[in-house]
């Protein structure tokens, strides 16, 4: 997220999949070896946030606009998602939407599973299908926000970007984490982002 609170730009869509200014949030991760085995490339920096971001997790959660560009088209009729064929999941993957679409399985072990029924309902999908591992709420923003609000979300790591956004999509606005039981319990400076764990 921006350091003035936004997780995503204004204008989604096909040409800003993150928003306009959303890809400067996540210049921490690009350099890392995580991110280029992601697609399909060598070397890459070693970061613990990185690397902790796809590992130990049974199943995925994210909302509609992780999949592909907003609208209904779900960017034409052979859209599969912005990865290509062999996604990073690698494991079921339940996409949040009012659109019901069948499930698609594609190279690595990633099905995506459209849920049309709403958060609780993708969630104990997703906890069905990753039995003793963890599922991670993957985003976007409105998605991290519903499941915030719920209690629903045991750790959440935030990477905050030295980036002034000024509008996009607040994270936590309006949101008490203090009250619903949410806690700082770990901190650590990079020269990219500002890793912060918060602990439910």
């Amino acid at each position: 997220m921006s350091i003035d609170g936004f997780g995503a730009g204004l204008g989604q869509g096909l040409e800003h999949p993150m928003g306009k200014g959303g890809q400067e949030l996540h210049r921490w991760f690009f350099p890392t070896r995580t991110f280029r085995s992601m697609i399909g490339q060598d070397g890459g920096t070693d970061d613990r946030f990185a690397q902790a971001s796809m590992e130990g997790f049974g199943a995925f959660i994210l909302g509609r606009n992780m999949f592909g560009p907003a609208g209904d088209d779900w960017g034409g009729p052979d859209w599969k998602g912005w990865w290509g064929d062999n996604p990073p999941y690698h494991a079921p993957t339940f996409i949040l939407t009012h659109h019901a679409r069948a499930p698609i399985v594609m190279d690595g072990g990633t099905t995506f599973h459209f849920v049309t029924e709403g958060i609780e309902a993708a969630l104990a999908r997703a906890k069905a299908a990753a039995g003793d591992l963890d599922v991670k709420v993957g985003g976007g923003v409105s998605t991290v926000r519903q499941y915030l609000l719920a209690g629903a979300i045991d750790e959440m790591h935030l990477a905050v970007s030295p980036v002034v956004l000024g509008r996009g999509e607040p994270l936590f606005a309006g949101i008490d984490l203090p009250s619903l039981g949410y806690r700082v319990t770990d901190t650590v400076p990079t020269e990219l982002a500002t890793h912060v764990v918060l602990t439910r």
